[in-house]
């Protein structure tokens, strides 16, 4: 395994950069790298203060998501010197580690009192351990997320849809308490005519170019009580990825595409969601906590036209993480100034505006505020999402992996190939084969 230790020259350096600066001609400039959406926007906001305080000037390279991965990810294996600070997915954190990509932060963390204990314990083994379990850090906890709802809350309170519901279901339509109650919401609003408007149950991930499909159907096997492999033997995934409640999982996850998404909806990913609930299409929406703030503050459909809530459980409670950390590209000429951008943002005080400003903080001193639930109508649902969150593999070989899953997943749920079991059973092999060629099984 290659790791980049920071040397003592480049600590000195961030010790010298870390007091507030006179205002001066700017010395540096370094480059932020990450995805273009809104909490990108809000990073770069509150960037300002850090180059007020360090006279290091701020510059950013966002990419939209149907391009981040290939670009950043060439950007890391051509060891090009783009980006001095980039913030990537969690999965990504294994091969970064190993094909030293990214720096080492360990004895930053020791020598600047930087404690991995201050964030949320799922945010720390997600985006900045590998491996995965041990205090081995690559990046500093940036950008927690997670994959919820968002439901129209000014529909579920109309008086002839409450009884409409009430008399086919004998309870009371409200946000639902289990994915088997999610379904049963969803089929209720396909086709029903609301406003003279038809609409649909629910916008859901189906797409198979990237990651979309594998991210909407976790959210659907983790409450089934799906696992990745026996925890007490790695990559042992025989009755865990293929167990019976996994299957159910999966065959539940199709019944929900197949009974209540808005017609042609067979490659859809955050975007088309964000399309179909913002244009009045769908009662439902799956996506990422990232994009609730500015739902929220949507003319058409947001204000009190919407509520939130976790993604529900089943046999058990389980969300999909997504979310990233904030890491030290090892190929950087400034890797004392991108050192001291993430002293700076691993500040309490500089977390909490990070929040404020539309980001998601992960630090326990903004999370664990008393009065944190009641700073944004998601925050209660987001801190309850955080601890129980559960992410795809972060090896080395984790696009290859998933790969296989959108496969697998895509052509059993949108193209009507074979069954749930089958499924699983195959994909299964895939990652045996996957890991057979890593060296990690015989």
């Amino acid at each position: 395994m290659t790791k980049y230790l920071l040397g003592a020259a480049a600590l000195a350096a961030v010790a010298a950069l870390a007091p507030a600066a006179p205002a001066s001609a700017q010395s540096k400039t370094i480059t932020l790298c990450w995805a273009a959406w809104d909490p990108a926007n809000a990073l770069v906001e509150l960037s300002k203060d850090f180059t007020a305080k360090t006279n290091v000037a701020m510059k950013f390279e966002f990419v939209p998501w149907p391009n981040f991965a290939d670009r950043m990810l060439n950007e890391l294996n051509s060891k090009g010197k783009l980006c001095d600070l980039l913030i990537g997915d969690s999965q990504w954190i294994g091969g970064a580690a190993e094909n030293g990509h990214y720096v080492k932060l360990n004895d930053f963390f020791a020598k600047e009192g930087i404690k991995m204990d201050d964030f949320m314990p799922a945010t720390v083994l997600g985006y900045s351990e590998w491996p995965k379990g041990t205090p081995n850090y690559w990046a500093l906890p940036a950008m927690g997320d997670a994959l919820g709802w968002t439901y129209r809350k000014d529909w579920f309170a109309r008086p002839d849809i409450q009884a409409d519901f009430k008399k086919k279901h004998g309870r009371d339509l409200a946000a639902p308490k289990t994915l088997t109650e999610l379904t049963e919401i969803a089929q209720f609003f396909q086709g029903r005519e609301i406003d003279g408007k038809k609409v649909y149950g629910a916008a859901i991930f189906t797409e198979r170019g990237s990651e979309g499909i594998t991210m909407g159907v976790s959210n659907f096997l983790y409450p089934y009580g799906f696992k990745y492999q026996d925890p007490k033997k790695p990559y042992a995934m025989e009755g865990f990825v293929n167990s019976p409640d996994a299957v159910k999982g999966l065959e539940a996850y199709k019944a929900l595409f197949k009974c209540c998404t808005p017609p042609g909806y067979t490659d859809a990913y955050m975007q088309e969601g964000l399309d179909a609930f913002k244009s009045g299409q769908v009662a439902l929406q799956m996506n990422w906590f990232a994009f609730f703030p500015g739902l929220y503050k949507d003319e058409k459909v947001g204000g009190e036209h919407i509520g939130f809530f976790v993604n529900p459980p089943e046999k058990e409670h389980g969300s999909q993480l997504g979310g990233q950390g904030i890491s030290v590209v090892s190929y950087s000429p400034n890797k004392a100034e991108a050192l001291a951008y993430i002293k700076w943002f691993a500040q309490p005080e500089v977390q909490k505006k990070w929040w404020a400003l539309g980001g998601y903080s992960a630090h326990k001193a903004v999370l664990n505020d008393p009065g944190f639930a009641k700073t944004a109508p998601f925050a209660a649902d987001f801190l309850t999402a955080m601890g129980e969150v559960v992410d795809f593999w972060a090896e080395p070989s984790y696009a290859q992996l998933l790969l296989a899953e959108q496969k697998r997943v895509h052509d059993y749920v949108v193209a009507d190939k074979g069954t749930a079991k089958e499924a699983l059973d195959a994909l299964i092999k895939d990652w045996q084969k996957v890991f057979k060629d890593d060296g990690k099984v015989n």
